[in-house]
Order: C-alpha cells, then structure tokens, then sequence
C-alpha cells in the first residue's frame, strides 16, 4: 500500500488537472500517451509527471507509456470519485443556487440531497429540484440521512457557528465559500476553504504587472 501521508499539496492539487486532461484525452479516442506528451499537455516536465504519479503506483510501461482509461480510472480512486459523496447546501442565494445547478457534480460523484436556508422568502422553493429547507430541520436531517460533506455558502458571521453545528452533527467534510478561514477544533473534519475573489485578485496582479 503506498503511504500518502507525506504527499504535498502542490501534488494533490494537480490531482483533478490530470482527471481533467484525462478525461479529454479518452473523449478524442485517445489509448495510450506518454509522460512526455502528457507533460506538454499539461504545462509540465515529464519528469514532473512521473513523479507525481508515481507517489500513487506504478501506472506507466517502459516503451509504451500510460494507458489512457487505465490512468484515468486510478487517478478517479485517487481522488475518491469513483464513490458517492452526499453533498448539502447551507444557503440558497446566488452562489448556493449555481452550486446546485451545476451538473458536472453528479458526474464527479458529489451528490446535492439538500439545500438549507433561514429565509422566510426562500423556504420551501424548488431549486434544483432540490426544495429548500428551514435551517431549523438540519440536525434531524443529517440524523436521518448519510451526509458526507457541508457547503457553506452563507456570511462570513454565521460561518464558524454552522460549521461547529456541521462537526457536532458527525458530519467529516466542510466546503467553505464564506470570507472566512475555518480552523476547527476537531482535526478530522477536512475543511476547503474557497476564496472567489482571491483567485480574481491574483489574475488582477499578472495583469497589472505582465511585462
């Protein structure tokens, strides 16, 4: 068995990119590729993606490279994507509506159940097809249901009360888009944190400093 504990994130987060070329790969009838291709593909040096694959298995051949499919499928492991993952949403305004609707979850494996809000206004809409639910039928709902990870999408001031209620409740994974870096007590809740406007902010820098 190969001992991940010692992987850096640079590697984790070139996880999904190989998935993603992956993925194009076999959608062009694509079989077999080498490092080397893969590499200038992706931005990389093959040796770059050899080792990061490698921290993983022995997934090439000497003289043939990597079958396509094959790779595809074990980087799906990798990732935790070839299981289900039960998703809700906590906050059903613009940023909680588009995560609903955006369709590429399901065929990654996460699986939106439920939707949660506080607003009288938005109680009981279909979004998704997904009803809105009261805030209030949280705990009852993650008591009778298997719910693997919460998406915050809700202010910064309510975040750190509803992931402690999310912790409490038994659920492990916490998405957070709230302006806000979570760090909870319990060390084996993950949490993400998202930033949007971080990302922006970094594109706003190489534009205004590009040569």
């Amino acid at each position: 068995m190969v001992n991940r504990k010692y992987i850096s994130d640079a590697v984790i987060r070139r996880l999904p990119r190989y998935y993603r070329y992956l993925g194009e790969l076999l959608n062009n009838n694509v079989t077999r590729i080498s490092s080397g291709e893969l590499s200038r593909r992706m931005g990389l040096t093959a040796s770059q993606v050899r080792q990061d694959l490698n921290h993983f298995g022995e997934f090439g051949q000497q003289g043939y490279g990597y079958h396509v499919e094959v790779l595809y499928q074990e980087v799906a492991r990798i990732l935790g994507i070839d299981q289900v993952h039960n998703i809700i949403i906590i906050g059903a305004g613009h940023l909680g509506q588009a995560l609903v609707n955006y369709t590429n979850f399901e065929k990654r494996g996460f699986h939106v159940i439920a939707m949660f809000d506080i607003a009288p206004g938005i109680i009981g809409q279909t979004i998704g097809g997904r009803t809105v639910q009261s805030i209030e039928n949280l705990e009852q709902y993650i008591s009778e249901n298997v719910v693997d990870i919460g998406v915050l999408t809700i202010p910064k001031a309510e975040a750190i009360h509803m992931a402690n209620l999310l912790v409490e409740c038994g659920v492990k994974g916490i998405w957070n888009f709230a302006s806000i870096d979570l760090q909870l007590a319990d060390p084996t809740v993950i949490v993400e944190n998202v930033h949007l406007s971080d990302s922006l902010m970094r594109l706003s820098y190489k534009f205004s400093n590009q040569n």
